[in-house]
């Protein structure tokens, strides 16, 4: 079936709790038998360490010691490579708890867990204790990020092979060809680790419990973990008192009627391309996409005009940033590859989806988006790669791609409609699409940013800006928040000069007698 259908499919199978609640948490036991079970006593072989890591990791997108990711390089925002951190533990670091109240409830849940089917009940009573601990001991040797700028070790350049000699207990090359199979990796793959520290550290404490079960217990933790979320109530109740635990407060339990939302959630973490397209069509019609980019070259006009009057800027400054205005890039409402239905086919053509099977569904598909997302090693890194879904409300600017991106489901209301006033759109989506192009600006008003201006001049500006929003009943740092206050400021009044230009080239808005709101007043 094409990759829509299997959108689809995943979201029927998501929505049939019967069918989720019936199996309940044999599909995951049938799961952990491939990676030799909990293993908790001594009796039977156990698999490799190595071995089940690289399961994990391949197989089921579980990265229980450090985390694998492809991201561009902080000289060359164009050229990918692979980067090491640490994981992301489910205790926040910084937590209010006491260390020891969280161990003691976390060890009596795991205990009263031992009466379910899922847990067994011969194992040794302290091993999830000593899990519990080495959990604790593996957090400690993450290096605060504060040390980490300050001794430049936030992204250190280095290859497979140099990696193996520090942190030895881990075969990286083996794991990493999981994570990236089929693409080819060898030991002089270069890759870039984000806290080397750490990864010593985390090696020494497997070499130093290797012999104990106790790593394979946190491996199977952390599955149970990554998964649990496709399967039956019973686990989505202990996600709840787990969140009671570690953050003070229990969270709501979902209502039948609610259940959509999170199934749509993870259609769309899977299936973005798809969904992706079929919003596009469902509210982002040309018409609407013609307006926007009128609009967006509207603003950018008013932006060259204010350039003009900018008492601090020099003349060769001035030439400067219009000529970074004129070759930005600008995308509205979607990239143009999620529109390209043979290519998101391909992309998904080896998944199988059952309805009858949400949780295998939920696997399967993990595998499919790593290999997806981990083929971008081959590739450079493509403007045509978003931050951000087709659907969210939320723009930005990247100026490693010199580039302002206005997502699809920002032209809705009440931010934009093609039958709204046209001081209504330039008064809301126009005013965000000022403040993004003004980001291009940030260089120029930092200090030392513009060597040729009258500093003088701005300093005044940025005087006035600070002291205005620092006057305001409610406390704000008008130093700490100038850029984006500039942004808000500037977006403004730019926004309010593209739609005075828009009408005298258009035409003069309806009456607007039964409102009883100017058209001023309606654009603020």
């Amino acid at each position: 079936g094409s990759a829509k259908e299997k959108a689809i499919q995943f979201y029927r199978s998501c929505m049939d709790t019967q069918q989720i609640e019936s199996q309940g948490s044999q599909p995951l036991k049938d799961l952990l038998s491939q990676i030799g079970g909990w293993n908790i006593t001594d009796v039977g072989k156990a698999k490799d360490f190595n071995e089940t890591l690289q399961i994990l990791m391949g197989r089921y997108g579980t990265f229980p010691f450090f985390r694998v990711y492809v991201g561009p390089t902080p000289s060359d925002l164009k050229t990918n490579i692979i980067q090491i951190d640490h994981p992301e533990f489910e205790m926040p670091h910084e937590s209010k708890l006491k260390e020891n109240n969280y161990l003691e409830v976390t060890y009596q849940r795991l205990e009263k867990g031992k009466n379910s089917s899922l847990v067994p009940q011969d194992g040794p009573p302290d091993i999830f204790s000593l899990t519990l601990a080495f959990i604790s001991n593996l957090q400690r040797a993450i290096t605060p990020l504060q040390e980490r700028q300050q001794k430049g070790m936030l992204f250190f350049r280095t290859t497979i092979a140099e990696l193996q000699e520090q942190a030895p207990a881990i075969d990286w090359l083996s794991c990493l060809q999981a994570v990236f199979h089929p693409v080819p990796i060898n030991l002089s793959q270069p890759i870039a680790v984000h806290d080397m520290d750490y990864l010593r550290g985390m090696s020494q404490l497997i070499h130093q419990w290797h012999k104990r079960r106790v790593l394979h217990i946190y491996m199977v933790v952390c599955l149970i973990g990554n998964l649990s979320p496709a399967l039956d109530s019973r686990f989505q109740d202990a996600r709840l008192e787990l969140s009671k635990i570690l953050y003070g407060k229990m969270g709501s339990r979902m209502s039948p009627a609610e259940r959509w939302r999170k199934c749509l959630t993870d259609t769309s973490s899977f299936f973005e391309p798809v969904l992706g397209q079929m919003i596009v069509e469902e509210i982002f019609p040309q018409q609407t996409k013609k307006l926007a980019e009128q609009m967006f070259s509207e603003i950018q006009d008013a932006l060259y005009g204010r350039l003009d009057h900018l008492e601090w800027m020099d003349e060769q400054t001035r030439q400067e940033a219009k000529a970074s205005i004129s070759t930005l890039q600008v995308e509205i409402g979607y990239p143009a590859h999620i529109l390209q239905t043979e290519k998101v086919n391909l992309e998904y053509q080896n998944l199988e989806i059952n309805e009858d099977t949400f949780f295998l569904n939920v696997v399967a598909s993990l595998k499919v988006l790593r290999e997806n997302s981990y083929m971008k090693l081959l590739q450079h890194q493509s403007q045509d790669n978003w931050q951000v879904s087709p659907w969210s409300v939320h723009s930005y600017y990247s100026i490693g791609h010199h580039m302002v991106v206005f997502p699809a489901g920002m032209f809705r209301s009440p931010f934009f409609h093609v039958e709204f006033p046209s001081a209504v759109n330039f008064g809301a989506i126009g005013v965000f699409m000022a403040h993004e192009l003004l980001h291009v600006f940030y260089g120029y008003v930092l200090p030392g940013g513009c060597s040729t201006c009258n500093r003088s001049a701005l300093q005044r500006s940025v005087d006035c800006l600070v002291e205005q929003y620092e006057s305001f009943d409610i406390k704000v740092n008008g130093t700490f928040t100038f850029l984006e206050n500039t942004a808000d400021n500037g977006g403004l009044t730019i926004a309010y000069q593209a739609y005075k230009n828009w009408m005298k080239k258009y035409k003069e808005e309806k009456d607007l007698t039964k409102i009883g709101l100017s058209y001023d007043q309606l654009f603020y």
